[in-house]
Parts: structure tokens; C-alpha cells; sequence
């Protein structure tokens, strides 16, 4: 026999951004409690709104599956004396299973004889098992708890009612003297206090108190609506996904209307117009057919369509302050120069220990020099990006930016085409904040990259010397995002750079500043381990298996492309029947020189020809590989010449002969071969024989 089960928890309005986490924890908890209590069900929904979390659970079993399991205890040696008796060993085995010796047989496992019981375990009635749900309800975790009252629960926001049903009983249980029962709540202002009658009744039963329980009717309903206004005024309205999903998560039952503002505010830039509707009213923007911003916005009312119009002017009225604030800011801005909002940097801290803003855009001038001179860029280009970084954080005193933080760059690019900036320059100046997210856009020009990159790298040099290292979860200057976002530009772009020469760049002009380090070489390698780290997730990204990964970055990422492209080669290496020669060469001469220790190789001391042309060769390569121009392919093909005489030196000498001479001689030429591979890649760490 089968019953329907219904749990709602009731609480005080959740953050939007909490919810759609908070059901799905509810979903998978749920599921993976009634597998662990032996309880069938045939399907489990989950709802959600701002005001609740609920699970209904149909076909759910009157009883626990009863199970018959078998039960290892000692081994025979020690379940058995040496008369053959049982031991108390044994004896309190089988009680603790509540059986006795004549219940025990004897099986082998991995060689060893075992004693075992069978056991079986009888399923108990359902309902006694679901007041235990309080458990589930407690452990769905959020962003951010709090407490109420005297109690120690913490939680999203106070639970204020709990409905618990299986069939027409109520399911007894209580959290923070809340007591559950079959009531619930309806929507706050259309609906009332009702009766759950039966769990399969349930979103028929809140529909009609004007709440919808189910998240994805919610947003289809929106969607609906707004699909309905763009026939109707042939209007476009871009739908974000974000705050699609925010909107549905700030309303129970959701009615879509349009707004209007005055034209006169269409002045501002629209990028300032879109953020306060978006940003801070959570709006939707309107755009002609043709795709020019109206005057035009689009609202997500919680209720239905009764005074719609006082509700729609009450919207009107408190967007058109926002807007009349932004134009206020917008004019005052322009009044003054960028010089002006330069100076004013001096006064905004940056980091308590690596002084204002004013300070980091000095570093950002020293680093951008120094960048600009490893790429080799023209002498107009280098003045362009001079600019940029002297200029690119000017926008954060602006009025415009203190209140509308979102806008940091963007306001900067306007203001500085304003001011008569080169658009390059300007550009670069919105351009140094990307890639804002871990899948964010890049700049689309090399200055505007060269910036980002050598703010991204000042932050994360400076953070690092002070002891700022993220750990763990912490990481409050996201540091993680950044040294990922230069590693990803670095590739976008196809700089063959390397990043500990970019690190060492930053580090010197930080000691050259005013910032006090302490232990500059143990800082400079916590920074290059750091940033090993992030490449070595790159690396994962990008399907690079774990072994390979370490054979490349063993020591350090170097030019982050070139490793990149040596990682892929060598994947497809791993399983490349030719290349098994120059593995094994490769390996053996890895292997057999891991204690050794640099010296000069004597050519004097060579005895067979063998060893001759092996120098020979090898002196060849190394020169070649100094001027290589960094091709993963060509590259390897260049080392792999060495395969053959390799394997002919090995087949002709012996490497640790009794002459001292002879051998340590033998081994610097080894250890030079190797170090060379290294430079490529340790391929000792590459578990060729397994498949991948």
C-alpha cells in the first residue's frame, strides 16, 4: 500500500537568490533519505517561492523494505580457540547481531576464513519514520544564516509554519516551537489561512490563494506576460536570464505590467538607465523593433491585476527619482576634468598596506612600461596603453560610479570620450575590469588587454606580499578569478610570455613603491605557486589529464600557451605507438639521472663512438632549441632526434663503470640530455602505459 506525503516549510520572505539552492537541497536530501531508510516512492516534486519550500512525495510505501543481510565478524582464528570452541570473540559477535554460535557460517574473503550471520532486518510502519523530516528541514544550508528569538537554529529567515501530511494524517514533528500540522498560508495580502485536505491537492489549493508553488510556472507565466505586451505595443523586451530567475523568485504570484519614464532621461547613457532599472528596481529594459532603448520599463508585481494603474505609478514615481538622481550626477560629473578625479584617488585606500588608489595607478604606469616593452609594441601603442593605465581608475570618484558601483569602467570609457580621450584609450579604461566572471568577455584590444592584465597581476602581487594568500573559501579580493583571467588572456591573445617573468615584473616594482616586504624570494614563490595552481585547473578545463598536467608545470607554467599546446601534444602522445621510442630514450635518461648533479661534460673522456655522437647530437639540438619559436610539435620532433643515439649509448656503454672518471663524466652528459627534456617536460611522471 502506497499514500501521498506533503512537507511545506513556512517562512518569513527568503532572499531571491537563495532559493532556487535551498529546493534543490531539498530535492536531493529528500531522495537520498528515504534511499537511506529502505522507503519506495514513485516520484518526488519539489516547490519553492519567496515564502516557502515544500516536497511532495507520491506512491509513497506504508513500510520500510524488510532486508536480509549478511554480516561479517572475526576471522576464524580468532572466533575459534584451539579446541575448536567458540570464543567470547565470536559470542558477542552474534548477540551483538542478535544471534547466536548456531547461527554462524564460515566464508573466505581475500584468503581469509571469516565467520558471518545472516540477519534480517524487518521493515517498520512509515509513519513512524517520517517526524525524523525535521532533520532535513534543518540541514538545508544558505548564503547566510541568522537566529531569532531564543533559539540556536540558524537559518535563512524564522520558520513560521510547517505542514507535514501522509495521506489525511499529520506527520508530528516540531522545529523552534513551530508544531507542524495541515495548515498553511496563501498568498500574504489575496490570500488566507487553508487546509492542506490531501498532499495530491496541494498546488490546486495554493493556486487558489494566489500563490504559485511551482518556480518554472511562475517564470513561464512571465514570460507569457511579456511576450504578450511585445505583440501588443510591438516592442522588444531582452529577457536576462539572471534577473528572470530573480524576479520569479521575489513574487508568488506574478502579473507583468509596463511603465513609462520621460524622454528627457534617454540623455543619459544607457548603460546608467539599464542598471537602475535591472540593478535596482528589477526591471526589464524596452527597445524599439529596430533596437533603440525606450522610454518604456517592465515591472513583475507580486498579486494579480486589481489596481493596477496605482500600482504602475507608484513604479513610475520611484524610478523616475532614481533616474532624476543619475542625470543630477551625470551633469555635475562632466563639470570637472579627469586631472580633478585623478587627485582624488590619493584619498581612497586601495589596501591598508598597499596604500590608495592614487598608489596602485603608479605601480599600474611601472608595470604597463615594463609589459609593453616584453611585447614589443610600437612607440604610439606603448603611449596609448602610458595613458590608460594613468587614467583607467579615474571613474571611481565620480558621483555617477559611488552610486552606481556596477558601472566602474564603463562611466570611465564615457567620461574619457567625453573629456576628448584617444578611443583606444578610452576603451581600455572600461576594458581593464574583464573578464569580470570566471566565463566573462575579454578586452577586445591589446591595450585594453595589457591593463586588465597588469592590474589583475598588481593586486594579486601586492595581496599575496601583505600575507593576503586566499585560503580555502576565502578569497574576499578574488584572487583566484584574477590570476585565471590573465592566464585566459594570455591565451586568448597567443602571448608567448612568460608569467614568472610577469611576476618578477610586479614584484619589482612593488619593492620599488613605498609597500614594505619582508622575504621577497619566499613571497615571489607562494605568487608562482599560486598562480601553478590556477593553471593546473586551466589545465583540467581543458581536458588535460592530471599526470600530464604535472609533467608539464613541474617546475614552473612559463609561457602559459606554449605549456598548453605541449599538454595537448603529449595526450595524444600517451597512446602514439611511434613515440614509444622516444619515450622510453627520454625516460630511462629521466630516470637514471634523478640524484645526479650538474657538471662539465669532457669530450676527452669519451671511449666509444657512441658517446661522441651523443654529445655531438646533443650540442646540436640544445643550440637549436634556444632559438626555437616555441611550437609544441616541432619542438618535440627537435628532441626527439636524441631518441636513437640514446638508445645506441645505452646499448654500448655501461654508465656506472668502476672509473670514477668515466662515470661522473657519463652522467653530466646524461644529466644535460635531461635537463634539456625538462625544459619540455618531465616525462617521468606520465604514466604511459595506462589508458586514457
Amino acid at each position: 500500500m502506497t499514500k501521498d506525503a506533503l512537507f511545506e516549510i513556512g517562512l518569513e520572505e527568503l532572499p531571491a537568490r537563495f532559493i532556487d539552492d535551498a529546493e534543490h537541497q531539498l530535492k536531493e536530501k529528500t531522495a537520498a533519505w528515504l534511499k537511506g531508510l529502505r522507503i519506495p516512492f514513485e516520484s518526488l516534486t519539489t516547490y519553492s517561492t519567496p515564502r516557502r519550500l515544500a516536497v511532495l512525495i507520491t506512491g509513497l510505501s506504508e513500510e520500510q523494505t524488510t532486508i536480509e543481510e549478511e554480516v561479517k565478524g572475526p576471522a576464524e582464528k580468532i572466533a575459534k580457540d584451539e579446541s575448536g570452541n567458540w570464543t567470547k570473540a565470536a559470542i558477542g559477535f552474534t548477540k551483538g547481531q542478535g544471534k547466536s554460535v548456531e547461527d554462524i557460517y564460515i566464508k573466505d574473503y581475500k584468503g581469509t576464513a571469516y565467520i558471518y550471520v545472516k540477519k534480517r532486518i524487518e521493515g517498520k510502519p512509515t509513519k513512524e519514520l517520517l517526524p525524523d523530516f525535521r532533520d532535513i528541514i534543518t540541514s538545508i544550508t544558505f548564503g547566510k544564516n541568522m537566529r531569532w528569538g531564543t533559539h540556536s537554529l540558524r537559518y535563512a529567515r524564522p520558520i513560521r509554519w510547517l505542514v507535514g501530511l501522509f495521506g489525511f494524517e499529520i506527520i508530528p514533528f516540531e522545529i523552534v516551537k513551530v508544531l507542524s500540522s495541515n495548515v498553511t498560508y496563501g498568498h500574504r495580502f489575496l490570500g488566507e489561512k487553508v487546509i492542506i485536505d490531501a498532499p495530491a491537492n496541494y498546488e490546486e489549493i495554493m493556486n487558489q490563494q494566489y500563490v504559485m508553488v511551482d518556480a518554472q510556472k511562475r517564470e513561464a507565466f512571465i514570460l507569457q506576460g511579456i511576450q504578450e505586451l511585445e505583440q501588443e505595443k510591438s516592442i522588444q523586451i531582452p529577457v536576462d536570464e539572471d534577473l528572470l530567475n530573480e524576479v520569479r523568485n521575489l513574487v508568488e504570484y506574478p502579473h507583468v505590467f509596463l511603465g513609462e519614464f520621460e524622454n528627457e532621461f534617454l540623455a543619459i547613457p544607457e548603460e546608467v538607465l539599464i542598471t537602475s532599472m535591472k540593478e535596482h528596481q528589477r526591471y526589464f529594459p524596452v527597445r524599439s523593433q529596430t533596437g533603440e532603448l525606450l522610454p518604456y520599463f517592465v515591472g513583475v508585481r507580486n498579486g494579480n491585476g486589481d489596481n493596477l494603474e496605482t500600482v504602475i505609478k507608484g513604479n513610475e514615481k520611484v524610478l523616475r527619482a532614481r533616474l532624476s538622481d543619475a542625470a543630477f550626477f551625470y551633469d555635475e560629473d562632466r563639470k570637472q576634468s579627469i586631472d580633478f578625479y585623478l587627485s582624488k584617488l590619493e584619498r581612497v585606500v586601495f589596501q591598508e598596506q598597499l596604500g590608495t588608489i592614487h598608489d596602485k595607478v603608479n605601480r599600474l604606469i611601472s608595470l604597463t612600461k615594463h609589459i609593453s616593452q616584453c611585447l614589443a609594441l610600437s612607440a604610439d601603442d606603448m603611449e596609448k596603453a602610458l595613458r590608460a593605465a594613468e587614467i583607467c581608475k579615474f571613474d571611481l570618484t565620480t558621483s555617477m560610479v559611488n552610486e552606481f558601483t556596477e558601472l566602474q569602467g564603463v562611466i570611465g570609457e564615457k567620461y574619457a570620450r567625453f573629456y576628448g580621450e584617444d578611443h583606444i584609450v578610452a576603451q581600455a579604461v572600461r576594458e581593464h575590469y574583464l573578464p569580470k566572471q570566471a566565463n566573462g568577455d575579454f578586452p577586445e584590444t591589446v591595450i585594453g588587454t595589457i591593463i586588465s592584465i597588469v592590474d589583475k597581476l598588481d593586486t594579486i602581487t601586492g595581496c599575496i606580499a601583505v600575507g593576503l594568500l586566499p585560503t580555502g573559501s576565502h578569497d574576499p579580493y578574488g584572487l583566484r578569478r584574477q590570476a585565471i583571467g590573465i592566464l585566459k588572456m594570455v591565451h586568448q591573445n597567443k602571448w608567448h610570455v612568460s608569467i614568472e617573468e610577469l611576476i618578477q615584473l610586479a614584484l619589482t616594482v612593488l619593492t620599488e613603491s613605498t609597500v614594505q616586504i619582508s622575504e621577497k624570494e619566499s613571497v615571489a614563490v607562494n605568487i608562482q605557486d599560486f598562480f601553478l595552481q590556477r593553471a593546473a585547473y586551466l589545465f583540467k578545463e581543458a581536458g588535460v589529464e592530471q599526470d600530464i598536467t604535472q609533467a608539464v608545470l613541474h617546475e614552473q607554467i612559463g609561457d602559459y600557451e606554449y605549456s598548453l599546446a605541449k599538454a595537448n601534444l603529449l595526450s595524444l602522445k600517451r597512446n602514439d605507438d611511434n613515440f614509444k621510442p622516444i619515450q622510453e630514450a627520454f625516460v630511462r635518461v629521466l630516470n637514471l639521472v634523478q640524484k645526479s648533479e650538474a657538471s662539465e661534460v669532457n669530450p676527452n673522456l669519451f671511449e666509444t663512438e657512441s658517446e661522441k655522437v651523443l654529445y655531438q647530437k646533443f650540442c646540436t639540438v640544445e643550440e637549436a632549441y634556444q632559438t626555437t619559436s616555441r611550437n609544441a610539435e616541432k619542438d618535440l620532433q627537435l628532441l626527439g632526434q636524441l631518441a636513437t643515439p640514446i638508445h645506441a649509448f645505452f646499448d654500448h656503454n655501461m654508465v656506472m663503470v668502476d672509473n670514477i672518471e668515466i662515470r661522473n663524466n657519463r652522467l653530466a652528459l646524461l644529466y644535460q640530455i635531461a635537463t634539456l627534456i625538462k625544459r619540455y617536460a618531465d616525462l617521468t611522471k606520465i604514466e604511459w602505459k595506462q589508458s586514457f
